[in-house]
């Protein structure tokens, strides 16, 4: 029982730290540089603005909505509608960067 409970409390930790370290990083600066799939070039600089209709407008969007989309394109388990276009790109982000550009999409006005 001991063994467990201490291995309950080391994965909230370790969960802790990860939202933590993702704390730490700059969505806003994620989400517009070129390096990191330069979002803003398909999305517009406000995530609300996209370049094309079908693209989808990202400000405001539910944090946890967000994350789950990322990763599952990242992944492969999403591939539909336009999500050929982001897998090329989602391998530029890893997981502290995407809960970090969730976050910050998250905050903004719709």
């Amino acid at each position: 029982m001991r063994r467990v409970l201490s291995s309950m409390v080391l994965a909230v930790s370790m969960a802790g730290l990860g939202t933590a370290h993702a704390a730490g990083l700059d969505g806003a600066a994620l989400f517009s540089n070129p390096a990191k799939g330069g979002c803003t070039a398909c999305h517009g600089k406000d995530a609300k603005s996209p370049i094309m209709p079908q693209y989808p407008k990202l400000a405001g969007q539910n944090k946890a909505y967000l994350i789950q989309q990322l990763k599952d394109i990242k992944s492969g388990a999403r591939n539909n509608g336009m999500t050929a276009a982001m897998k090329g790109i989602m391998h530029m982000v890893n997981e502290q960067e995407i809960e970090a550009i969730a976050d910050y999409l998250s905050k903004l006005k719709p």
